[in-house]
């Protein structure tokens, strides 16, 4: 009787074990599958950033134009596993900035007077920035602000990009 007891109890003992590899092994590969935003250094791979990418998530960049020199943002979203343009927010007209509307475009008015461009079709993979010398790019994600030349350095090539938990392992980025 103990040794049937016995043979029962290792029955059992093995299949709760393999029941928590199962579910493990379910877990990890629902994991690895799922889609996150990662900004990285281009020039080094170092990652700064990875946030779970969700359906409709909003994110935007904000820094002094170059040669306008006036504040511009440029928000994005994630649809269908892809970095989207959603808007682009600008005070004036001038040199580097877009003048005219395309396609399905629309302008409107904030409460401060800011153009705001929506419409847009375009999509990124990925999505490059060259972080300020003189001025920083101001990243908001998930209603934080983020200075990316604090976190990531002056002149530092950067992108976003959208990928798996299983291509974060395999990219061999540091």
């Amino acid at each position: 009787m103990s040794q049937r007891l016995s043979r029962k109890t290792g029955k059992l003992i093995v299949a709760a074990v393999l029941m928590i590899f199962i579910t493990a092994a379910a877990v990890s590969v629902k994991a690895l599958s799922r889609d996150y935003l990662m900004l990285y250094d281009t020039d080094t791979g170092k990652v700064h950033i990875t946030e779970r990418a969700e359906e409709g998530m909003l994110f935007s960049v904000e820094f002094i134009h170059s040669v306008n020199q006036t504040p511009l943002r440029d928000t994005y979203i994630i649809e269908n596993g892809e970095i989207r343009a959603h808007s682009t927010l600008y005070r004036s007209f001038g040199a580097g900035v877009q003048t005219a509307l395309e396609g399905d475009q629309k302008m409107s008015y904030d409460e401060e007077g800011n153009m705001i461009i929506t419409g847009f079709d375009i999509t990124y993979d990925p999505l490059r920035y060259i972080v300020g010398t003189v001025s920083d790019h101001i990243l908001t994600l998930g209603g934080e602000e983020i200075s990316l030349r604090d976190m990531c350095g002056r002149n530092a090539r950067v992108a976003f990009e959208i990928v798996t938990g299983f291509e974060i392992l395999t990219k061999g980025m540091k």
